[in-house]
């Protein structure tokens, strides 16, 4: 590299920058990947038959397992996600406790989405007082762990919250219930229940890979483009000044 020239500033940001950008397009692409990996269980888990619930509580793996119960509702502790969009309208999901009669397990089920249009007045649902048969499936989240977030100025329910923690909730009612939050099939006691397994598919991720990908090959040539460019310079301007010289 004789006569390459950069100077001591761009060359300590292209070394800061350069291995950061390479590390968040490799970052990307493993996120993709599990994405696409997660899809590929969704898709298995969902095309299978409904377990029953003392075949799932057995499965090392249950996320996105269909699991076929027999019970009935808790009315007295409904839970509201908050901040729920379907179709560009604001809503909630209306989560309840389930009580398994063969098992006597309880599960926190996702009843799916309601609308909420007006936040003066609360959003509207009823609970079937019978026992239900009813299909749903178990939903873990990618990334982090769900935690539980009640309005710390009223225990009332029904209660808002912003993410969901069975694990919390089973704490506070002091019941034993299963770890992950359910979602209920079409049927008997659903609401609109259609949820996009992940918030963005594999193809974003690899998209926004090659975005970083390139922006380290753009810095990567621009630090070789000025460094040679510098040194044509300093060439050039040392063969004026000889020249005026004699």
């Amino acid at each position: 590299m004789k006569g390459f020239r950069p100077g001591l500033a761009p060359t300590l940001v292209v070394l800061l920058l350069l291995p950061l950008l390479v590390a968040l397009g490799f970052w990307q692409l493993d996120r993709g990947e599990q994405k696409r990996q997660l899809l590929a269980s969704y898709a298995e888990h969902r095309a299978a038959e409904p377990l029953a619930l003392f075949e799932l509580l057995a499965t090392a793996d249950p996320a996105f397992r269909r699991v076929r119960l027999q019970g009935h509702f808790d009315a007295g502790h409904s839970l509201l996600l908050d901040n729920r969009l379907h179709d560009g309208k604001v809503g909630v999901e209306l989560l309840q406790p389930f009580l398994d009669q063969a098992s006597g397990r309880w599960l926190l089920i996702n009843r799916g989405w309601l609308p909420w249009p007006d936040r003066r007045t609360p959003p509207v649902f009823n609970t079937p007082e019978q026992s239900l048969s009813l299909v749903a499936w178990v939903y873990v989240a990618p990334g982090a762990a769900f935690q539980l977030h009640a309005d710390p100025t009223a225990a009332l329910w029904p209660r808002l919250i912003t993410a969901v923690a069975p694990q919390a909730l089973w704490a506070e009612l002091g019941r034993s219930g299963f770890a992950h939050e359910l979602r209920q099939e079409s049927g008997p006691g659903a609401y609109l229940t259609q949820w996009p397994v992940v918030a963005m598919g594999p193809e974003k991720h690899q998209a926004y890979a090659v975005q970083w990908f390139a922006l380290a090959v753009v810095l990567f040539a621009l630090y070789l483009y000025f460094g040679w460019h510098n040194t044509r310079e300093k060439r050039h301007g040392n063969g004026h000044e000889s020249t005026q010289h004699l």
